[in-house]
């Protein structure tokens, strides 16, 4: 219980762009395509309304959008 409650309480740590992107493409599955700093910038010009926090990310409130709009999106290098 404890190990969950840990990974959730990392998982919604704000995090600078740099440790996002770090993290979230360790953490994806080899096939699945990896971000770039292009690539975040522009879901974040996209989806300002997410950034309450000015230029903060987390796991919990970016990971899964990002997966969701990725596909449609990856053509910036």
């Amino acid at each position: 219980m404890k190990k969950h409650l840990k990974e959730l309480e990392e998982s919604q740590i704000q995090i600078s762009l740099l440790d996002f992107l770090k993290s979230y493409n360790q953490n994806m599955p080899p096939n699945f395509p990896r971000v770039s700093t292009a690539l975040l910038q522009k879901f974040k010009d996209t989806h300002s309304i997410l950034f309450k926090h000015g230029d903060l990310w987390s796991i919990d409130q970016h990971r899964k959008k990002i997966i969701d709009w990725l596909p449609l999106n990856s053509d910036v290098s």
